[in-house]
């Protein structure tokens, strides 16, 4: 089975949730095949369908001085952040094509987390209660989505140079006691979001039971 991947670089939130609703649309209608889509995000907030607002801890004019935009969401879950630094994976593939269940997706989007880690000497983990990857409890990657006709949306946010100092505004996926971390600060080296992206997409596709890989342009899926 085919899979394509779309590289964004940096792109605006908005501009890339209607992006993502757009051929979340068309893979539910069959005109698509499965797609990746990867990008950065300038800072913002997501609030899922059920998020607590009070997990926003900065006042709005905090918000306003940091340039950091809050945006509600579809998907499952409370307040997530994203930001420069942050590699961000919205695949939009049908999972009853992959004879996968819900939970089977989530895990497996967990393992390919943890296999990208691994290849950096980095040991991580799944949480019994809460999705998504941690190292010594905290966390590397977010895992939220939306399922709907079998078709997925929304992904995951693993964390490579990100600024940490943003997550502190707020009390990630509702989660008090624990703390953000990244690739940079758990091996003390430099990363380039495009190197980590090409080891992340080669598990992806080896997880997930990919056996052709095509990257495509936003003009060719839109």
């Amino acid at each position: 089975m085919e899979l394509k991947i779309l590289y964004l670089g940096k792109k605006d939130y908005n501009e890339c949730l209607k992006l993502q609703e757009d051929l979340f649309e068309k893979r539910q209608k069959n005109i698509i095949d499965d797609i990746l889509i990867l990008v950065e995000h300038n800072p913002v907030l997501t609030l899922g369908r059920s998020a607590n607002r009070e997990n926003i801890i900065a006042d709005d004019k905090t918000l306003k001085d940091e340039d950091i935009e809050v945006v509600k969401i579809g998907r499952g879950g409370d307040v997530t952040y994203h930001g420069p630094g942050q590699l961000v994976g919205y695949p939009i593939i049908n999972i009853r094509d992959k004879n996968l269940g819900v939970k089977d997706y989530v895990y497996n989007i967990e393992q390919v987390i943890i296999d990208t880690c691994k290849m950096y000497g980095i040991e991580s983990y799944r949480d019994d209660i809460n999705n998504g990857c941690w190292i010594n409890n905290k966390k590397i990657a977010a895992v939220g989505f939306k399922v709907k006709k079998w078709v997925t949306m929304h992904g995951f946010a693993f964390n490579i140079n990100t600024n940490l100092d943003h997550f502190k505004y707020i009390i990630p996926c509702g989660i008090s006691d624990r703390e953000a971390t990244s690739l940079e600060l758990e091996t003390e080296k430099d990363y380039k979001i495009e190197d980590i992206q090409e080891d992340l997409v080669e598990n992806f596709c080896r997880i997930f039971n990919y056996s052709v890989i095509k990257e495509v342009s936003e003009e060719e899926v839109i």
